[in-house]
Parts: structure tokens; sequence; C-alpha cells
């Protein structure tokens, strides 16, 4: 009997020291794929709160962010270039919008048939 009490004492101290471990292991943060900056924060700014930065100051910071994503030889979340572009669009550059629309085609080209829509429409002006 006083085998079974201790036999269960150790299965459970071995399960408690399993569990520790894969909680241990799994509490390594993974690094990100891409290099967000401060692109969530722009994006959320934009809608919740229109205006309150001008897009000028939204394109430098979005422009700094991909220089030290480039410099960290990372990539840029997608979307990054579209918003970019939308950024451009805003401040009055058509051309450099159409070549951010057309960045985030080659990089991400599930966005290509709304990239298109976007440069006709930008065309079409």
């Amino acid at each position: 009997m006083r085998t079974e009490s201790l036999m269960s004492r150790n299965f459970y101290a071995l399960c408690g020291a399993a569990l520790l471990l894969t909680l241990v292991g799994c509490a390594q943060p993974t690094p990100s794929l891409y290099q967000w900056g401060a692109y969530q924060p722009q994006v959320y700014a934009l809608y919740s709160d229109p205006g309150k930065i001008s897009p000028e100051e939204q394109i430098a910071k979005l422009e700094e962010d991909y220089q030290k994503a480039r410099s960290a030889n990372k990539a840029v979340p997608p979307g990054f270039h579209a918003h970019l572009g939308y950024l451009y669009f805003q401040s009055g550059k058509a051309d450099q919008a159409v070549q951010s629309f057309n960045t985030e085609k080659a990089l991400f080209p599930e966005s290509t048939v709304y990239m298109n829509r976007l440069i006709a429409q930008i065309k079409k002006q």
C-alpha cells in the first residue's frame, strides 16, 4: 500500500515537471515575420481620430519605419505600402501613390485586384 502511494506521488511530480517544462518552452517569444513599427497605431489613429495626425506626418513616420525594416533585413507587413500609397494620394502625390500600390502588388500578389482598382481610380483623375 505504501508503494502505491509513493508511485502516485512520483507520477504526479513527474506530470507537474512535464507541465512546467512545457509552459517554460512555450514562453519563448517567437520572432515576428514583419517589422511593424508604427504601422498598426497609425492605421488605428487614422480611423479613430481622423485629422489628428496629418498625412505628411504619417508618411514621414512610415518611411522611417520602412528604412528601419530594410536595415534590419525584415519585411514590412501586408498593407503597409497600400496604406502609404493612400497617404500619398491624400497629400496630392498621385505618382508616389501608384508606385506604393505597385509595390504592394509585387510583395503581396493577393492584393492585385484591389491595387489595380485603386490605380485605375487615380489614373481617371
